[in-house]
This record gives structure tokens, C-alpha cells and sequence, in this order.
């Protein structure tokens, strides 16, 4: 995100939940900083009384926000899959994951723009479009199971040796407590198949 000379912009949340831009000392809404993101205007939100650090809780307020206006950008096996990892050994890794996948899929992001102006301008069909939304989607739809095979694809536990999901998955030992060389492995297939989706040749 972008920052301003003098750092992020501090908004602060008052116990009747209003949040006060102290840069343009007004007060604004979630719809406001959801536009802040948008525009790559950095801010941090910290609680009025406690001085604690809340952004990422009010980040989340914003993702829920958009979510119940109709535009459902997070699948419900997906949903249930991150809740799974809440207090599992894997955890840690679940945000370095994600944050590697969205950063593949922004790189992809002005190829879909130009896809979509070349199929509404009658230059090229939706399906190049598709595709490449499909992988997209796919990519984020399997990014939990490449963590733990054992979950099928609505998130609900599957017996070692079932199937579920459209990607191969490792194979692993139902170990609640992985070694090195397990999570190693992951790691190359995740690495492989951001590779694959973005293009570029394997390391």
C-alpha cells in the first residue's frame, strides 16, 4: 500500500464503535476505508481508549461488510478449510501462504482486465477470460488442501486415500506434528504450482 510522507494514516475507534480520520480530523465509515484500500491509501486503526492496534479486525469488519452486499468473493469450502487451520500445527504457514497466492493472482490481474475489454469488444471469446479465471479460482480453492489432504473439497475430513479436489495433493502421513522434510516438500508443490499458474519456468 501506498503511505503517505509521513507514514500510514492513523484512524482512531471510539467506544461507540465511530472511527475518527485524524489526518482529515473527520468521522468516517467502513465504506470509507474501504475505499482508502482500494485507492492504496495506507492506515492503521487503533482503539481510542486501549491504544491497541485493531487494524486487522476492522480489515476483517470490511470483508464481511462486502460479503453481505452480494458479491461473494470467498467460497464456503474455502471458508470452512481456513477455519481448520485455526490451532492447527500447519497455522503458521496458512498467511505466508496466502499472501504468496494473491500476490500470483495481482500479477494476473491486468492480463483479466485486457482479456475482459478484448471479449466485450467482440475481439477475442469469454472463454480465454474463463480459463483463466477458473485457474485463478481453482488455485484459491485448493490452497488449504495442498496444507492437509485429509479435507475434502466441501472442507469436511476425508480417510487417507480418498479422492477430493481437482489437484494432486502429497502424500502424507496422518502425522499431527509434520517433519522438516514433509513441510519441505509442500512447500516445492505449492512453489510448482504458482509457477504454473503465473507461467514461469520452475526453478
Amino acid at each position: 500500500m501506498a503511505e503517505t510522507k509521513s507514514g500510514p494514516i492513523t484512524i482512531k475507534k471510539y467506544a461507540n464503535r465511530r472511527l475518527y480520520n485524524t489526518a482529515t480530523s473527520s468521522y468516517v465509515t467502513l465504506d470509507h476505508l474501504c475505499q482508502m484500500v482500494k485507492e492504496n491509501t495506507d492506515f492503521v486503526v487503533y482503539d481510542a481508549k486501549s491504544g491497541d492496534d485493531i487494524t486487522r479486525s476492522v480489515l476483517t469488519q470490511i470483508i464481511v461488510e462486502e460479503e453481505s452486499k452480494g458479491q461473494n468473493l470467498l467460497p464456503i469450502s474455502f471458508l470452512r478449510q481456513l477455519i481448520g487451520f485455526y490451532g492447527d500445527s500447519l497455522g503458521g504457514l496458512v498467511p505466508r501462504y496466502l499472501e504468496h497466492s494473491m500476490q500470483s493472482f495481482s500479477r494476473n490481474e491486468e492480463q483479466m482486465r485486457s482479456l475482459m475489454q478484448n471479449a466485450l469488444g467482440g475481439m477475442f471469446p469469454l472463454s480465454n477470460l474463463d480459463e483463466l479465471n477458473k485457474q485463478n479460482m481453482a488455485f484459491f480453492e485448493n490452497a488449504m488442501k495442498i496444507f492437509s489432504p485429509f479435507y475434502g473439497a466441501d472442507g469436511s475430513p476425508q480417510q487417507p486415500g480418498s479422492e477430493g479436489g481437482d489437484l494432486p495433493r502429497p502424500t502424507l502421513r496422518p502425522n499431527p506434528d509434520p517433519s522438516i522434510e514433509e513441510l519441505k516438500s509442500k512447500l516445492n508443490d505449492m512453489q510448482s504450482q504458482l509457477d504454473n499458474l503465473t507461467g514461469r519456468k520452475p526453478r
